[in-house]
């Protein structure tokens, strides 16, 4: 498959669930948090195709939920860059073919997310709660993005098989 093929289907993929974040995902509240399906699909793309698909992606994404929502343009694009691209790093190097990497992906950048958006929030001078985000929402939306990391990623693999050159480059070595 063509990194072509991967970057139209990364960009639908992430389309449609920056659309569904904004349109259904963001009005449901459990215990004070929101299940955050674009931040899971963006750690499977991640992980899958790496760093360059990750900021991409992240940056694109980021920029429909702006726009869709509203809100400061630019700052959840920013955020989901770095995110996207730190998460593509890890599922280059350490996190490759590991069987916790996406569940460790998801739960470490929820919380690095949580802390960017927190503080480009100030630095613009919004006034956010750092206690809602950091103390009641916290938890709650790990768990919650947790649950949707096992289907999400199950797509996201079905999707990005892992590439062929990989495999002929351990058979060059060997043979």
């Amino acid at each position: 498959m063509s990194r072509g093929a991967d970057a139209a289907k990364s960009a639908v993929l992430l389309f449609v669930a920056a659309i569904l974040q904004v349109a259904i995902l963001d009005r449901i509240l459990i215990l004070h948090a929101t299940p955050d399906l674009l931040l899971v699909t963006l750690v499977g793309v991640s992980l899958l195709r790496g760093s360059l698909f990750g900021a991409t992606g992240g940056f694109f994404a980021g920029l429909v939920v702006d726009t869709a929502d509203l809100g400061t343009l630019g700052l959840t694009s920013l955020v989901l860059t770095i995110a996207g691209y730190w998460i593509g790093r890890y599922g280059e190097t350490t996190g490759r073919d590991r069987a916790h990497a996406p569940f460790l992906s998801v739960a470490v950048v929820t919380v690095l997310v949580a802390l960017g958006q927190l503080v480009l929030h100030f630095m613009i001078g919004d006034h956010v709660s750092a206690r809602l985000v950091l103390l009641d929402a916290l938890a709650p939306g790990i768990l919650l993005n947790l649950l949707l990391t096992p289907p999400v990623y199950g797509l996201c693999r079905r999707l990005f098989r892992p590439p062929a050159w990989a495999e002929l480059g351990e058979v060059r070595l060997l043979g």
